[in-house]
């Protein structure tokens, strides 16, 4: 991956008693939050819990009723360089489809007095300098992503932020904006990203933003937001599984099989709704033996549905 020079300006994104109405409807209620350069912070929330809505109003796109939105002490419209402080990626099919990629950036590095060499680092950067004279209108949805992280790159802005940009990229383009992200922040950037990939997030971000209807559920490290839920599991194999299993689900807890089992006859199954202590005092009263018993955190989208489940605002009612 091709390096950058690291960006001369970083700065804090700061929140204070941001609101933003849609007629009737509470966008952003009174939201006040910190993004702290040298870290990935990963924005979470349900759909419609204002994530976008948030990030535009960072941006200068929308105008809160009240409250305010600042970059490094800052509001968008009081930078006098915009691309130099802050990159951003909201909406990658934002674009000309009738230009090549070199030229869309060369078109916003002239409005911010860039050198054109920039627009040609950044595509190397990206892994787009093969494509960089073809029209953008025929590019994939991942290769219009890496172009539209080439834009938000493209003034070394010491502040990114990304909506969503793992969206329609392979395995390796998710595992390459990963690595980017993790990068940039090992230099003092400030990364702030939203995404919906749970699985990604917990191995991205090191620490969250996470709203629901608009308001803040949780401002904390992802291993601490993890630790909140109460969703518990225990890993239990036993050779007498059948026995254990209704023992533990005569005490109301629940039991899934883990994987398709061994060869050997031993049994695993997944606890919830049980500490590991009472599942081995049921296993020693009834003389069944334990090959293991591994208490298990939640996992984040675990941890993550089950804190904001009073938060969800579009629900598909007919699975309940």
């Amino acid at each position: 991956m091709t390096s950058l020079p690291v960006a001369e300006v970083t700065g804090l994104i700061e929140t204070r008693e941001l609101t933003k109405r849609f007629g009737d409807k509470v966008a952003v209620d009174h939201l006040s939050f910190t993004v702290s350069p040298g870290r990935v912070t990963g924005f979470l929330g349900p759909n419609g819990a204002g994530k976008s809505t948030t990030m535009r109003l960072i941006l200068g796109l929308d105008r809160p009723q009240s409250g305010s939105a600042m970059i490094g002490g800052r509001t968008y419209a009081q930078l006098s360089r915009p691309l130099a402080t802050v990159g951003a990626l909201l909406e990658a099919r934002a674009l000309h489809p009738g230009r090549s990629a070199r030229n869309h950036l060369l078109f916003l590095a002239q409005t911010q007095g860039l050198p054109a060499r920039r627009a040609d680092e950044v595509l190397d950067l990206v892994g787009l300098r093969e494509v960089a004279r073809k029209r953008v209108g025929g590019f994939s949805l991942g290769m219009t992503q890496r172009l539209g992280i080439a834009a938000a790159m493209l003034g070394n802005p010491g502040v990114l932020m990304l909506d969503e940009p793992a969206n329609g990229l392979d395995p390796e383009g998710i595992r390459w904006v990963r690595t980017l992200m993790q990068q940039l922040a090992a230099e003092g950037r400030t990364i702030f990203v939203s995404s919906h990939v749970m699985s990604e997030m917990a191995v991205t971000a090191d620490h969250l933003i996470v709203i629901g209807r608009g308001k803040l559920i949780a401002d904390c490290s992802t291993q601490e937001f993890i630790e909140r839920s109460s969703e518990r599991s225990v890993l239990v194999r036993t050779p007498d599984g059948d026995r254990l299993r209704e023992l533990i689900l005569a005490e109301g807890a629940q039991v899934r099989p883990e994987g398709n089992g061994g060869d050997d006859g031993v049994a695993s199954m997944v606890v919830t709704g049980l500490p590991a202590p009472r599942i081995g005092e049921l296993a020693a009263s009834a003389s069944v033996v334990l090959h293991e018993l591994a208490p298990r955190l939640a996992s984040l989208e675990e941890a993550f549905m089950e804190l904001t489940a009073d938060s969800v605002e579009y629900s598909d009612r007919s699975a309940r």
